[in-house]
């Protein structure tokens, strides 16, 4: 392994990774995985606690989800999507409208979330201009993530990732997060205070908005910070009282992650356009996506010289092996009843982590569903890093935000290797901050 480790270094640039301690920090080369787990080029099985970064479904090596590639591989590999069309992407696109909240009609395929929420962002000011309304402003929250293309990142409000591209950025309005509360306000409170900001906001500024974005229920890469339905419910309204769209990106917190199928379902509330990835394939194959309504679909209609086309895309758009991926695994989903499985293992993982919400070393733990982060005090300049290398040293792969430890296991993961990923945790927050 020692010998890949040099030949790594010496090409090739990894993401979010400080290459000035990355050697120091005795990295991994994953050689192998099957089922929950993932063995490196030693020969070491790892329990994989983060489902290869919040996209492994039913585990690695699905056989069903392998076999459905392999015969489409057979039948075409890939075709432009640009103006052509073919079976897998279609039934992909009806597939998922059948598991979307109500009201979205149309799919448009991109490659990854940082590229379908920049479609989104797209849409939502073009469909307004094409409208007759000149609305160039966005309207967000901090510590939100939606992506690291330009645009995604002008929505972003996560400051270690995005300060050094202010500079770049569209022009927004920025709100407080939902899930970062002062002592003694409850969510609900605090949704109740951003809803107040969005309003100030639009009372001044309405007609200038085109869309209002929001991670539903989760800010993942803010540090798993939750909030209230209610939020949701009120950013709804608002959209409808002053002309704005509602985006929903749902690339983390959708495909099940948090015991439905979408994170808008627990409020009750359909967006104008909403964003998914990670899990769409089972986690392995890149794809993501834009569902939109009717509404905003028929402002890109008209003539060819119209101007109105969308003229924004990607070589691999709906990719045909993707797609067959994605049919696969969410035919395995309804087979297997995995949406309700993770509500399972969300409640489950509610019951294991209790005791460590009495540690004085454990500031917090949140959690919706599977989507779980628990945020550690800091004894040094890497807490959540150090409880996560001491995880690895037992066998089992977590990453941090920081000083949050993040727990995001593959949504079919069954009990016994659940309870070993919290026991775990348990005794590497234990050696690390206790």
């Amino acid at each position: 392994m020692s010998d890949l480790i040099a030949r790594d270094l010496a090409a090739v640039w990894h993401p979010f990774t400080q290459h000035g301690v990355w050697e120091a920090d005795e990295p991994l080369v994953i050689e192998r995985g099957q089922g929950v787990h993932l063995f490196d080029a030693d020969g070491n099985r790892y329990l994989d606690g983060v489902s290869s970064l919040w996209v492994t479904v039913h585990g690695h090596g699905e056989p069903a989800i392998d076999a459905a590639i392999r015969a489409q591989l057979e039948r075409l590999d890939h075709s432009t999507f640009l103006g052509l069309t073919h079976e897998p992407g279609i039934r992909l696109a009806e597939e998922l409208l059948r598991i979307a909240p109500d009201g979205l009609a149309k799919v448009f395929f991109a490659g990854d979330g940082s590229s379908a929420a920049e479609a989104a962002i797209k849409m939502a000011y073009q469909a307004a201009e094409q409208r007759g309304e000149h609305r160039p402003l966005y309207l967000h929250c901090a510590e939100g993530y939606h992506g690291d293309t330009l645009g995604a990142v002008s929505l972003g409000g996560v400051e270690l990732f995005h300060a050094a591209y202010r500079p770049l950025l569209i022009e927004t309005r920025l709100v407080g997060s939902p899930g970062v509360l002062a002592p003694g306000p409850t969510r609900a409170d605090r949704a109740h205070e951003v809803l107040a900001e969005m309003r100030a906001v639009l009372e001044r500024e309405g007609d200038q908005v085109c869309a209002i974005v929001i991670e539903p229920m989760v800010q993942a890469a803010g540090g798993i910070l939750t909030h209230d339905a209610s939020l949701l419910r009120g950013i709804r309204a608002l959209c409808d009282e002053f002309g704005a769209a509602m985006i929903a990106d749902e690339v983390a917190t959708g495909i099940g992650a948090t015991g439905r199928w979408f994170a808008c379902e627990h409020a009750g509330v359909s967006p104008d356009l909403l964003v998914l990835g990670k899990r769409v394939t089972g986690g392995v194959l890149p794809l993501s996506g834009v569902l939109a309504t009717d509404a905003i679909y028929e402002q890109f209609l008209g003539t060819p010289a119209s101007g109105r086309t969308f003229f924004h895309g990607h070589t691999y758009t709906a990719n045909p092996l993707c797609c067959a991926a994605a049919l696969a695994n969410l035919a395995l989903m309804h087979e297997r009843g995995t949406v309700a499985h993770a509500a399972h293992v969300g409640d489950r993982l509610g019951e294991l982590l209790a005791p460590l919400e009495t540690y004085d070393g454990v500031v917090e733990v949140r959690r919706i569903g599977t989507m779980t982060g628990i945020e550690v005090a800091s004894v040094g300049e890497r807490t959540g890093f150090e409880v996560c290398r001491a995880a690895r040293r037992r066998g089992v792969i977590i990453r941090p935000l920081g000083d949050v430890v993040v727990l995001m296991p593959p949504l079919g993961i069954g009990d016994d290797d659940l309870t070993e990923l919290v026991s775990v945790l348990d005794e590497s927050v234990r050696e690390v901050v206790r």
